[in-house]
């Protein structure tokens, strides 16, 4: 069953957005915390490595919840995923907002065409 869509003026952010938004906005507000008492402020100050490690284990937990077929664990994994991605955005100085200008980029598009798109990006970049 797909979720009821509802128009926004141009320019409005949907409900995800807004959460999105939040969740980042206190991500950033954790990252310079105190290891011992905030998680994310922990995964900041292990570095990039321990970050994107953990963005690995929960995209693993995500395909095995999928293998299981549970909906209420592929909820719970996806979650886990996006909030880890969005630690990893953070510590790279990225945000939300410019994943979902990307994927709005990429709306309409067939995906054969953006990956022939991307490819040939990718060869011209390597030919200059």
């Amino acid at each position: 069953m797909n979720a009821p869509t509802e128009s926004l003026p141009d320019g409005a952010a949907s409900p995800s957005q807004d959460v999105l938004a939040r969740l980042a906005a206190v991500i950033d507000t954790r990252r310079l915390g105190d290891p011992d008492k905030s998680y994310v402020a922990r995964l900041f100050h292990k570095g990039t490595d321990a970050i994107l490690k953990k963005v690995g284990e929960e995209a693993t937990e995500l395909v095995m919840a999928g293998k299981d077929g549970d909906p209420a664990k592929i909820i719970g994994e996806a979650a886990d995923l996006w909030f880890h991605t969005l630690v990893a955005l953070a510590h790279f100085g990225l945000s939300p907002a410019q994943v979902l200008a990307e994927l709005q980029r990429r709306e309409g598009l067939s995906g054969l065409e953006e990956f022939a798109a991307r490819k040939a990006q990718r060869r011209e970049a390597e030919g200059s």
